[in-house]
């Protein structure tokens, strides 16, 4: 198994994931097509196994009005067949170790129980405008937020 940051080549085979990841939703792999129709600045990166893309992550910018104010980690995907192997897992810890995302606050809206085993903690402060689960499923890591305000994303999210 190999990560490579995503290419334009690999778009197509990282769209198809996304579509057997998330089946009977279209909105995972429309938000990513999105950010390369727009040219949004995304790090994202595979996972490859014997030449095909079996896992995916996303970040983009998280903003306080219009400040940067950290990264959203969205959307991570795993090929069905390879779930419940560690390979998301190794995706997510191979991307909180690279220098872009190192040093950012990262915002995720998943389950706790699974993004607390990476140090996410759930966020009180900012809100998140999606997180419709009583609040529980929005969570943070290196977030020093104490102001109130809503987080904001990149306008791709709202297609």
């Amino acid at each position: 198994m190999k990560i490579r940051k995503l290419t334009p080549e690999n778009y197509p085979k990282a769209s198809a994931l996304l579509l057997q990841a998330f089946p009977g939703s279209n909105y995972e792999v429309k938000l990513v097509e999105n950010f390369h129709k727009n040219g949004t600045a995304v790090h994202e990166w595979v996972c490859i196994h014997v030449g095909k893309i079996i896992a995916y992550i996303a970040f983009s910018k998280a903003y306080n009005g219009s400040e940067v104010c950290g990264l959203h980690l969205a959307p991570l995907a795993v090929k069905p067949e390879f779930q419940r192997q560690g390979i998301g897992s190794e995706l997510l810890r191979f991307a909180l170790r690279q220098d872009v995302i190192k040093t950012s606050t990262i915002f995720v809206l998943g389950n706790p129980g699974f993004y607390q085993k990476f140090g996410f903690e759930p966020c009180a402060m900012p809100l998140c405008p999606f997180d419709n689960k009583k609040k529980s499923h929005f969570l943070s890591i290196r977030n020093t937020t104490s102001s109130p305000f809503t987080v904001g994303y990149e306008p791709e999210f709202a297609a």
